[in-house]
């Protein structure tokens, strides 16, 4: 990353810090792990909402641009409001379940599963008592839109996926509770009801659907992706496998009676994300985002898959559009050696014609192509793979201050935070850096929902407890003055006016100093070499117990403490603790004098503490230390042991 320096503006003074380092140690290895943790807590009634009760399951709507939040609850709908620079607000809607269609008494609430905009209102779809409804939110009124089956589940356990593409509506919800198990990809409103037959999918859990919308409109195509069962029931073989599905948005089913109900253009093919050198194969599709390509082009669009496997390791895959169109239109299909029919499977057809009953039975027996969807690149590999469990991906395109692109990666994890992930883009490669580690809530929960806005730069996340709106800047986060900034190599932030900033509150891009340096940035600071830490003295008796605590402020540093030309102590990135602990068990004449505490990060080098032990009854000023300046207690020295073994 780079800026020229230039003018820096002027900024007011920092309000009182929003963001608090965590205590927990984090995992990982250099670059792999995030650099920094650190607590979000807002500002003070701007950003953070509690719902007043629990709310097990939560979806949310917002809409790009506006400063509203809509969440659905169990018998509700919360508006949250977000208005810049003021505090937020929140309102409730109740809608009530009918109680009298639930005679065993299970899921008898109304749990909202869809919040959707249709004209100039919210449709707000729930479970009802078991009874699939809707309603029609507008302008604090509700109205009741009666029966809506397929619009949501039975349970708000069931996996259920709704996609809306102007008057059409597509679902994966079954439309009777107790038989129709079989799960199927359903148009459900539009131009004729169409279902996926029963033999094309093998317990599918649904994930991401999306209508992609081309030059001809025949040629329309909806992609979705999803996992299910493995067929291969061979001991080696993983249970699930990753899918990307695909569908002519305007099939008009088929000629016979057997396939004039269903989609005639039905086929599927396997997403692969594994990493040959480390051998590891990510079977498990969790979650996938979308990102449409600057110039606009459909084939351009990335699509950014976060996987499992069964050691919950996670890695993030990357996909174009145009590639998974390429491998369904030349692809030939698994199992099947026979020349193809014409028109060959999978294909849209102009002028509403039906697929022949000869081209749907191939691809009915057959649905799946031979050719594997692999990720961009030359080396057809994992983005990052990692030893966290992500479970949600969001991803923004942004520029530094000096136009080079990057795709910002907003990750959340199984312990309720968000993991903020860079990836600067090259010609024919991308490289990788976790920046930070987020706790988004007040209260510590599982992330329930996250949606990106690019057009106010938010993330809104929601737990069962509150909603959350979080900065993607978070120049906060980054301390150690310009160089701890610039190496955070953040492309939102750089330095300013003695502080840490985001580049979008600057007067000019001049104003900000970036660094274009990415193992250096540090040495474009205007002082290259980082101060010193300030001295502390502590007089002390021969003979006591004391240590002396380093904070590992980045994860992707070594702290060594000095003793003199000796190395008394070392702490890796993946040391278990916060801090590097030195501990003086048995106090000599030759142990006293200056400790000092180095962070190497790369090849910037910075000192972080800078202690002097005394004699007792040496000038020295009792400012803080482990024990207090008091001998340390006889326990001390096995919990720190434990600690360091941990």
């Amino acid at each position: 990353m780079s800026r020229p320096r230039g003018p820096r503006p002027v900024r007011p003074a920092l309000s009182p810090p929003l963001l608090l380092l965590l205590l927990g140690a984090v995992q990982g290895h250099p670059r792999g792990a995030p650099r920094v943790s650190a607590a979000w807590r807002g500002r003070t009634g701007q950003d953070q909402l509690d719902f007043g009760v629990a709310e097990p399951h939560t979806v949310l709507f917002h809409e790009p641009g506006s400063t509203s939040v809509w969440v659905g609850g169990r018998g509700r709908v919360y508006h949250f409001s977000f208005p810049e620079g003021r505090n937020a607000s929140m309102q409730t809607v109740a809608i009530g379940a009918s109680r009298g269609a639930c005679a065993d008494k299970r899921d008898c609430e109304n749990h909202i599963t869809l919040l959707e905009p249709r004209g100039q209102g919210l449709l707000a779809c729930g479970t009802n008592a078991r009874r699939p409804s809707c309603w029609s939110l507008e302008n604090g009124s509700v109205q009741a839109l009666g029966e809506h089956r397929g619009y949501a589940p039975f349970s708000p356990e069931e996996n259920a996926l709704v996609l809306f593409d102007g008057d059409e509506v597509y679902s994966t919800i079954r439309k009777q509770e107790y038989n129709g198990k079989i799960p199927r990809f359903r148009r459900i409103r539009g131009d004729g009801e169409l279902y996926t037959s029963d033999t094309v999918m093998q317990n599918p859990q649904f994930i991401r659907a999306t209508v992609v919308h081309r030059e001809q409109a025949f040629e329309d195509r909806i992609y979705y992706f999803f996992r299910e069962d493995n067929p291969d029931k061979s001991p080696e073989a993983p249970l699930n496998v990753s899918r990307v599905a695909q569908l002519c948005r305007g099939d008009q089913g088929g000629e016979s009676s057997l396939s004039v109900s269903k989609w005639n253009t039905f086929l599927k093919a396997l997403l692969v994300c594994s990493d040959a050198t480390s051998k590891k194969n990510f079977n498990r599709l969790q979650d996938v985002f979308l990102l449409p390509a600057p110039s606009g082009h459909w084939s351009d669009t990335r699509v950014y898959g976060v996987f499992s496997n069964p050691w919950n390791y996670s890695a993030v895959c990357v996909y174009s559009l145009g590639d998974i169109d390429r491998v369904f239109r030349t692809s030939s299909l698994r199992g099947y050696s026979s020349g193809l029919p014409t028109p060959r499977p999978g294909q849209c057809l102009p002028n509403r014609q039906p697929i022949p009953t000869e081209t749907f039975q191939v691809a009915d027996s057959h649905p799946e192509v031979a050719q594997r969807v692999e990720p961009v690149g030359p080396l057809k590999v994992p983005l990052l793979h990692s030893k966290y469990h992500y479970q949600k991906v969001a991803v923004h395109r942004t520029q530094a201050s000096y136009g080079h692109t990057f795709h910002v990666l907003y990750l959340s994890t199984d312990r309720g935070t968000v993991h903020k992930v860079v990836e600067a883009v090259g010609h024919n490669h991308s490289s990788i850096f976790n920046v930070a580690e987020i706790q988004p809530f007040r209260r510590p929960a599982p992330i329930q929902t996250m949606n990106l806005d690019a057009k106010r730069r938010k993330l809104y996340l929601s737990s069962q407890w509150e909603v959350s709106q979080l900065p993607l800047d978070l120049c906060e986060a980054y301390g150690g003055g310009c160089h701890g900034c610039l190496m955070a190599r953040d492309p939102y932030c750089g330095w300013a006016q003695g502080r840490c900033t985001s580049i979008h509150r600057a007067p000019s891009p001049e104003a900000v100093l970036q660094s274009m340096d990415p193992e250096e940035p540090h040495q474009d600071c205007p002082n290259p070499k980082p101060e010193k830490a300030p001295l502390q003295k502590v007089s002390l008796a021969q003979s006591s117990r004391y240590y002396l605590s380093c904070p590992m402020d980045s994860r992707h540093a070594t702290y060594s403490w000095r003793h003199g030309d000796n190395v008394e102590q070392s702490c890796g990135p993946d040391h278990p603790s916060a801090s590097c602990v030195l501990f003086i068990e048995n106090l000599t004449a030759r142990q006293y004098g200056h400790y000092r505490c180095e962070a190497r990060e790369g090849v910037h080098l910075r000192e972080a503490q800078h202690w002097e032990l005394l004699p007792e009854g040496g000038s020295a000023q009792h400012l803080r230390g482990a024990c207090g300046g008091r001998p340390c207690p006889a326990w001390l020295p096995t919990l720190l042991l434990l600690l360091l073994l941990n």
